[in-house]
C-alpha cells in the first residue's frame, strides 16, 4: 500500500508530492547514539532519548504551525513514548521500545486521523 493510500488526507494537503515515496519522506526517525568522535554537543542524551524525530517540512506546511504544536503534545502523550523532549517545533527526542517505523506510523496516524 502506498503512502498516498495510507494517508490520503495528509497526502492531499502536501504541496510537493513528487518526491514522497516512503514514510521517512514525511517523518524521519533515527536512532540516537553517542558519537564520541564528534565535537558537536548532543542535543538529546542517548540514554534518555533513543530516537530523534524530525517532522518533514512538507508535513509542517500541510498541517500548519498550530497543529504542529498540537502534534507535539499528542506524541508526548502516546503510551509507547517513555520520555519526550522537544528541541524545536519539528525536532524531538523520544525514548521508546518501538522500532523507528512504528514511531513514524504512529505520528502519521495522529496527523491523518486527528489533525486533518
Amino acid at each position: 500500500m502506498s503512502i498516498k493510500d495510507k494517508y490520503p488526507k495528509l497526502f492531499e494537503k502536501i504541496e510537493d508530492k513528487e518526491f514522497v515515496e516512503d514514510i521517512s519522506d514525511l517523518v524521519n526517525v533515527d536512532i540516537n547514539y553517542d558519537d564520541e568522535d564528534s565535537e558537536e554537543v548532543d542535543i538529546f542524551d542517548p540514554e534518555d532519548y533513543n530516537y530523534i524525530v524530525y517532522i518533514n517540512e512538507r508535513v509542517q506546511q500541510a498541517i500548519g504551525k498550530e497543529k504542529l504544536l498540537i502534534l507535539k503534545h499528542k506524541i508526548k502523550n502516546l503510551k509507547e513514548i517513555e520520555n519526550f523532549i522537544d528541541s524545536e517545533d519539528d525536532l524531538y527526542g523520544v525514548k521508546s521500545s518501538m522500532p523507528e517505523d512504528d514511531i513514524a506510523k504512529n505520528i502519521l496516524n495522529i496527523i491523518e486521523n486527528e489533525l486533518i
